[in-house]
């Protein structure tokens, strides 16, 4: 059972008892347990999943080879609750969006997560892009956003000064929040609800048995000493009743890895990094609301965001990268850096709509890298939820493609993940 992997084990972050499992599996069999629900990746996502089983009275451990939550693409994105604006009608994305948005507003409210309905404006900054803009309104109404309604290029700058533009869209349940204060709550009420959280604990693969999957389980340092290559055999098998791969930027590696589940299911993995800088040596934010131009192959374009100190960030743009190995890719090593070359790059498309920012006022801030189930010159991908109706394992849920406006919909992805598949 759970408990007696976890004997021995003491602290605020509880690890899987890794002493207690070596000295068991002295023999040839590596030691095998039982566990009701299993959640690999502990990102806002799986987190929001933990805590929405854990509500449901199951026994949930999260497993993540990073030392804390939280460590990848939640630490690297905007901070921005979204409307639910640019997304096909019914598509995963729309859906989720806009019922996640509803259940973040309250989420927040109740428990004094610090937010803000701050508003959007999507911008046109020439004529070409108006039927662009024409199309965003469209499509944010059929997906039900509420409050959009466009504005002549006057308007607009009326209410933003330093804006240039000559027409707008005006999202007002658009919004921001304290994404570190948000995963806290959520890690919180999950450990009251009985969730175990177990970090520096890597799943390396799996297998299929008896039409079910069974994890394979190694201390991250023993995956970092490995010299590029996987251990020759897991440190312990856990056979969960529902497994969710929530892995992230490593969830199609991952599930390639689980012997047994055809490849064929699996869609192919691309990375889209994102370059964030920010504004400096200004008092006073130019803006008021976010600043988004017309969307891009790859990403919403390099907007403006403000965080709730005030911090003006510009990002993120797109880099399509490749070349990612899978050790890399599981310990979360990617090239997180951004090149001070980029702010050139970063002053051309910020002063379509913001003429005004001055030479030499942009810093490096951070990166992030979007997990894409489509590449350069394809058409947006939808998130992938795809359980049993789709590859034949009882009780695995895989997650692939979960971008923006993943932390928008992470407590909807949750709501429905518990509700499908429990």
């Amino acid at each position: 059972m759970l408990k007696r992997a976890l004997e021995g084990v003491g602290g605020a972050r509880r690890n899987l008892g890794w002493r207690s499992w070596r000295t068991r599996s002295l023999g040839t069999e590596v030691p095998k347990e039982r566990v009701e629900c299993v959640v690999i990746g502990a990102g806002v996502v799986g987190t929001a999943v933990a805590r929405e089983l854990a509500l449901r009275g199951r026994e949930v451990l999260v497993l993540d080879s990073a030392p804390t939550f939280g460590t990848g693409n939640t630490s690297r994105n905007s901070e921005v609750i979204h409307a639910g604006i640019y997304y096909p009608p019914h598509s995963l994305k729309a859906t989720f969006c806009a019922r996640g948005r509803d259940l973040l507003y309250k989420y927040c409210s109740e428990h004094n997560i610090p937010h803000k309905l701050i508003g959007k404006l999507i911008v046109a900054t020439s004529n070409s892009e108006i039927p662009k803009l024409n199309h965003i309104l469209i499509r944010g109404t059929e997906n039900g956003v509420p409050g959009l309604r466009m504005m002549e290029g006057s308007e607009a700058m009326r209410i933003e000064p330093e804006l240039q533009c000559l027409k707008a869209i005006l999202s007002p349940f658009t919004g921001i929040l304290d994404t570190h204060s948000l995963m806290l709550s959520l890690v919180g009420e999950a450990e009251n609800n009985g969730a175990t959280f177990s970090y520096n604990t890597t799943v390396i693969g799996g297998h299929v048995e008896q039409s079910r999957i069974c994890l394979h389980i190694s201390e991250t340092k023993c995956l970092e000493s490995c010299n590029g290559s996987f251990p020759s055999q897991p440190e312990m098998t856990l056979i969960p009743d529902l497994v969710v791969n929530s892995a992230g930027l490593s969830a199609p590696v991952l599930a390639k890895r689980f012997n047994g589940l055809q490849n064929e299911v699996i869609p192919p993995a691309y990375y889209a990094r994102g370059c964030y800088f920010t504004l400096f040596n200004m008092k006073i934010p130019p803006f008021e609301h976010l600043i988004y131009p017309i969307p891009v192959e790859g990403g919403i374009g390099v907007h403006v965001t403000l965080d709730l100190d005030g911090l003006v960030k510009f990002g993120p743009d797109v880099e399509w990268i490749d070349g990612v190995d899978e050790i890399s890719s599981f310990l979360n090593k990617f090239d997180y850096s951004v090149h001070a070359n980029r702010a050139e790059l970063f002053y051309a498309d910020i002063r379509k709509y913001y003429p005004n920012l001055k030479n030499d006022s942009l810093q490096a801030g951070y990166a992030g890298i979007r997990p894409k189930v489509s590449g350069p010159g394809q058409p947006p991908g939808d998130f992938v939820i795809q359980g049993m109706e789709t590859h034949g394992i009882t009780g695995l849920v895989n997650l692939f493609g979960i971008e923006s406006p993943g932390l928008t919909s992470s407590m909807a992805i949750a709501e429905h993940i518990a509700t499908r598949y429990l």
